[in-house]
């Protein structure tokens, strides 16, 4: 089992494991890494890993929110800009990509990027050079380029909403990243890092779970995975009036918001989602037993090759399709 708690990844299922085995195995290659998974399930966390892990953590990590960043200023944000190159432009400006020069540049929400800005990004990762907004010459830039997204890019290309020839540029390696649902155990041994962690931070006396409690997180889906738990745990524990965590208003409100949700979906849709859960969940594991071996996990579920890696490829599961995870 990998030790990574230092790093804030924590949990001992097989499916967590093999994605921390997965950024282990990726953190020393200096090639760029797409980081797939749901919201809330430590996509950041995964690409400060990669980065800490490498030959580049001594140099700076700059995270960047692709979503925050606007489509008429997404270059001068990304590359910098010289003074005067526009109205507001008082003074020069290195960029994202001049703060990350030797160490790495993470984009996050990578999907949510314009049509004028994926083309922007493709050209920068052809040869890693870039001209700042008003420039005249051109910077060679030496960074990691992490990237992450809880879309499916692949569909998105289909929906012609992502290019595709920036897709296969982004797609050199990847780690996915499994939801809180499919992680066995984790929720328990994670809620009860995140009460040691509250006890020294608001230094409190130890304080523990009830077994109301336990039951509750153990059975609950958490479908805002990790960041869920966690907010969960923090209200309670500044809410907790005695030794013992209850999470009585969390079952409450978390009982009723699952209600509704199972009255909003029609009989169709509940369907389709029950199928690609379980076929997720089902390849995942498979794939967690053979080690991440496409061929070997292929035997274990009495599949050929190819149909069982375009299972892998529809959840983008990371898994052994060579020498390295690619999907």
């Amino acid at each position: 089992m990998q030790s990574s708690s230092r790093l804030n990844l924590v949990g001992s299922s097989p499916a967590f494991q093999h994605a921390l085995k997965t950024i282990h195995r990726l953190a020393p290659v200096d090639a760029t890494v797409l980081i797939g998974g749901e919201s809330g399930t430590g996509k950041e966390l995964a690409a400060r890993a990669l980065h800490y892990l490498g030959p580049r953590s001594d140099q700076p990590f700059i995270p960047v929110n692709c979503g925050a960043l606007s489509d008429t200023l997404f270059e001068s944000e990304l590359f910098g800009h010289e003074r005067g190159a526009f109205t507001d432009a008082k003074k020069s400006s290195q960029g994202l990509v001049g703060e990350a020069e030797g160490g790495t540049l993470f984009l996050d929400e990578i999907d949510t990027l314009t049509a004028k800005a994926q083309g922007a990004l493709l050209r920068f990762l052809q040869d890693k050079s870039y001209r700042r907004v008003g420039g005249k010459g051109y910077s060679q830039a030496d960074v990691r380029v992490l990237v992450a997204s809880n879309a499916d890019l692949g569909v998105l290309v289909q929906q012609q909403r992502f290019r595709q020839d920036l897709l296969y540029r982004l797609n050199v390696l990847c780690v996915t990243l499994p939801p809180l649902r499919e992680r066995h155990g984790d929720a328990l041994e994670l809620a009860n890092t995140f009460i040691t962690r509250l006890g020294h931070q608001y230094r409190t006396p130890e304080r523990k779970l009830h077994p109301d409690a336990i039951a509750f997180i153990e059975q609950y889906s958490w479908p805002g995975n990790v960041r869920e738990l966690e907010n969960v745990i923090h209200r309670e524990f500044l809410m907790s009036d005695g030794d013992e965590l209850r999470c009585e208003e969390s079952r409450r409100r978390m009982a009723f918001a699952t209600r509704d949700d199972v009255c909003a979906r029609s009989f169709k849709d509940a369907k389709a989602r029950a199928i690609a859960e379980f076929e997720r969940r089902y390849v995942a594991e498979l794939l967690a037993q053979a080690g991440g071996k496409i061929t070997d996990a292929a035997k274990l579920a009495g599949k050929d090759r190819s149909a069982f890696g375009k299972l892998v490829k529809k959840y983008t599961i990371e898994a052994d399709f060579g020498d390295f995870a690619l999907n």
